[in-house]
């Protein structure tokens, strides 16, 4: 069965193995770790799995984040100075009592252990994280993250094979 998957995949056009690996990491927990793995056991090209993840779940962090700041600078605006802030919900109080431990970096990088990244940002930038500064941890973060799923994923099909 895991044969005639890898040999379909690789019958496909390389623009379509690119947007499939794509497509798949811009999904919320499937992000570039699992899109990546997804694809080294389908047999995409390791290079192609993991630019093609990385792609597609930074794509899909940058719309989460951009909309969360547009939705952070119309709530604030609306805002009167002496209206008090809605209640927090328990997901946005674990964000921020970690964001207050471990800062930016740390959310980053280890966020997606517990929620997708594009959550994780998206709640940073609301929480009111410098946006940029999430971009780029959270993009090192998707990096890194892949890598990591990628060495596991070929260690895993050397360990199978």
């Amino acid at each position: 069965m895991h044969e005639a998957l890898v040999d379909f995949i690789q019958s496909l056009p390389v623009w379509l193995q690119w947007l499939g690996g794509m497509a798949a990491a811009a999904i919320p927990f499937v992000e570039s770790h699992f899109g990546t793995l997804i694809g080294v056991i389908a047999g995409v090209p390791l290079p192609i799995a993991m630019l093609a993840a990385i792609a597609g779940n930074a794509v899909s962090m940058l719309a989460f984040v951009f909309a969360a700041s547009a939705a952070r600078r119309k709530v604030l605006a609306r805002r009167t100075p002496a209206e008090a802030a809605p209640e927090p919900t328990a997901r946005r109080q674990r964000v921020k009592r970690m964001l207050d431990r471990f800062g930016v970096p740390g959310v980053s990088l280890l966020g997606p252990m517990v929620v997708p990244n594009q959550f994780t940002s998206s709640i940073l930038v609301s929480l009111g994280a410098n946006r940029t500064v999430v971009i780029v941890w959270t993009s090192i973060s998707i990096v890194l993250w892949s890598i990591i799923f990628a060495l596991l994923g070929q260690l895993g099909l050397a360990v199978l094979s």
